[in-house]
C-alpha cells in the first residue's frame, strides 16, 4: 500500500512527507497551474531533493504525439534524473509512446485511465503504474471500483510487474474504497489525507486520556514531570 502526495507545493511535501508515510508525489499540467512555478525543472528538482530518491516521483507530459511525448520524457529524466516515472495519458498515441519508452526501461505511470481496456493496453504495453480517475470515472455514471477490481484481478492472476495507483479523489471514502478493491497505491491531494484526523472523536477520546491521567498525577503533570 503506497500514499502518494497529488501536489508540487513545497511546503505540503515538507510537511506531509514529515507527518505520514508519504512513498512518492505526482504532478500533472493543472497541478503545475496551482503552484504556477517560474523554472519548472528547478523545482522538480527541489521536489526530488525533498523526498529523495527512495521516494517515487512522477511528472506528467504534454504532447499528444508519440514522438513528441518520449522526447519530452527524455527532456524530463535529463532535467531531474533517471528515477522519475514518466506519465502518460492513455490515449491512441499515448500507448505508443509507453511502448517506445519501455523498450528503453524507462519508468512509465499511465494517466488518464476512464476504462478497462484503457487499463488493458496500458498494462500490456508495459506501464509500471495505471491510475484510473476514480471521481471523474464515477461522475460519467460508471462503477471506478469495479475497474480497479477488475484490473487488480488481472494483474494478480497473470502475474504483471504493474501496480494501479488511484487517482482523481474528492473524498476520504473515495481513497479507501479503492485500497480495498484492489489498488496498490493512490494520489491524494494533501487536504484529502488531512480529513481522516478532522474527526472530533478523536480529540476527545484524546482529551478523556489526559483527563484521566490527570485526575491521578495532577493537572499539566506529564510523563516527563514524573
Amino acid at each position: 500500500m503506497e500514499f502518494v502526495i497529488d501536489t508540487i507545493d513545497l511546503k505540503e511535501i515538507k510537511e506531509l512527507t514529515e507527518y505520514l508515510p508519504i512513498s512518492g508525489v505526482t504532478s500533472n499540467p493543472s497541478i503545475v497551474k496551482n503552484t504556477a512555478p517560474a523554472d519548472f525543472f528547478a523545482h522538480v528538482r527541489m521536489i526530488r531533493k525533498i523526498i529523495g530518491m527512495e521516494r517515487t516521483l512522477h511528472v506528467q507530459v504534454i504532447a499528444t504525439e508519440a514522438e513528441e511525448m518520449v522526447k519530452e520524457a527524455y527532456r524530463i529524466l535529463s532535467e531531474v534524473d533517471n528515477q522519475v516515472y514518466i506519465k502518460i495519458p492513455v490515449t491512441y498515441e499515448g500507448v505508443k509512446a509507453i511502448k517506445m519508452l519501455k523498450k528503453q526501461r524507462i519508468k512509465i505511470t499511465a494517466t488518464a485511465v476512464y476504462d478497462l481496456m484503457q487499463a488493458y493496453l496500458a498494462l500490456e504495453a508495459g506501464a509500471d503504474y495505471i491510475a484510473p480517475y476514480v471521481n471523474r470515472i464515477g461522475n460519467l455514471g460508471a462503477d471506478p471500483m469495479d475497474l480497479i477490481q477488475h484490473l487488480a484481478d488481472k494483474i494478480n492472476r497473470e502475474g504483471y510487474d504493474c501496480k494501479i495507483l488511484g487517482a482523481s479523489y474528492k473524498g476520504v471514502q473515495q481513497v479507501r474504497d479503492s485500497l480495498n478493491h484492489g489498488a496498490h497505491a493512490v494520489t491524494v491531494p494533501a487536504a484529502i489525507l488531512k480529513q481522516v484526523f478532522m474527526n472530533p472523536n478523536i480529540d476527545k477520546a484524546v482529551k478523556d486520556f489526559n483527563h484521566d491521567w490527570y485526575s491521578v498525577y495532577g493537572e499539566n503533570k506529564g510523563i516527563l514531570d514524573l
